[in-house]
């Protein structure tokens, strides 16, 4: 799940439940730049207890899960932020068996997960069961089925909790979070960092998404700070989804494994028909060229 919150404004959709077709959902993640998204079908808006939810439907990107008033995933982009957060980590280890998705309610990243034969147990940590709940129902073509895989295990709890108080240990992390600015704050602290190395396995890896750096350049810089001290290879590989405007977004990822960044483009082609089902956006050669970063996104933590 993605986005800073800014100041965010709201078509009377979100409240009332305004006419289908002729409202705009709009979003202001920035003081200088809107984004809008047409509501031809409000399919649910609810108060969950712990924030503001809502489902509706755009004829270009299907339906759209909306959360606090910040656009989360939408049906026609979402293959290529869940597979981009998956597959690089757990391609580039290779022998991932224990997994941790840290938020990911709709279920998308766990699908790209259980595609991977070698993954014996796969812990989902989400604090709000009712995003669970209402994408199984209204958004099931994120998980397809995943929920229901025998690997899967489904914690309610807030994330940073867990990875501090949890004796588990993980091959793979994968935190699947809001920006940091509100509940999703904790799960960009040094804390929080130090607190998912201690429960990884010697060479596990950890990744999380890092915003839109033309648009949130704060964003690497410190998230890079916070988690060096705890890892000897700390950096980001990027990927362009279109519902998250601004460019390419930076995906965060600390290993303490050197050599994954070594594997050759021949032992990815064939860890990759590993994997089972068709991918619609990550390749072999995807892999390595998401890890070109431009000048403008090094300098922040290269000097």
């Amino acid at each position: 799940m993605n986005h800073t919150t800014s100041t965010v404004i709201l078509t009377s959709f979100f409240f009332l439940g305004a006419a289908n077709g002729n409202e705009w959902y709009t979003e202001t993640l920035y003081s200088e730049w809107h984004q809008a998204v047409r509501v031809d079908r409000v399919i649910e808006r609810e108060e969950t207890g712990v924030q503001a939810l809502a489902i509706f439907e755009n004829d270009r990107f299907g339906r759209v899960l909306a959360l606090d008033g910040v656009i989360q995933t939408t049906q026609a982009d979402e293959f290529v932020y869940h597979e981009m957060m998956v597959h690089v980590p757990l391609i580039a280890h290779g022998k991932a068996e224990q997994v941790l998705i840290i938020g990911g309610g709709d279920g998308g990243i766990l699908r790209e997960v259980v595609r991977h034969k070698n993954v014996k147990r796969v812990v989902m940590v989400e604090i709000d069961r009712s995003v669970v709940d209402l994408s199984k129902k209204y958004l099931p073509t994120l998980s397809e089925g995943a929920f229901e895989d025998p690997r899967f295990e489904l914690v309610i709890d807030d994330g940073a909790e867990y990875v501090k108080n949890t004796k588990d240990r993980f091959d793979v992390i994968i935190c699947d979070s809001t920006d940091p600015i509100g509940p999703g704050e904790v799960l960009f602290t040094k804390e929080f960092y130090g607190n998912c190395k201690r429960i990884l396995n010697g060479k596990g890896i950890f990744v999380n998404q890092n915003g839109v750096p033309f648009m949130q350049t704060f964003e690497v810089k410190e998230t890079y700070e916070r988690r060096k001290p705890f890892f000897e290879d700390t950096g980001f590989y990027v990927a362009a989804i279109p519902t998250y405007v601004g460019g390419f977004m930076a995906l965060g990822y600390a290993t303490d494994e050197k050599s994954y960044r070594k594997i050759t483009l021949k032992e990815l082609n064939r860890r990759l028909q590993e994997v089972e089902g068709e991918l619609k956006y990550y390749n072999s050669e995807i892999h390595l060229g998401a890890f070109a970063l431009p000048n403008f996104v090094k300098k922040q933590f290269i000097q």
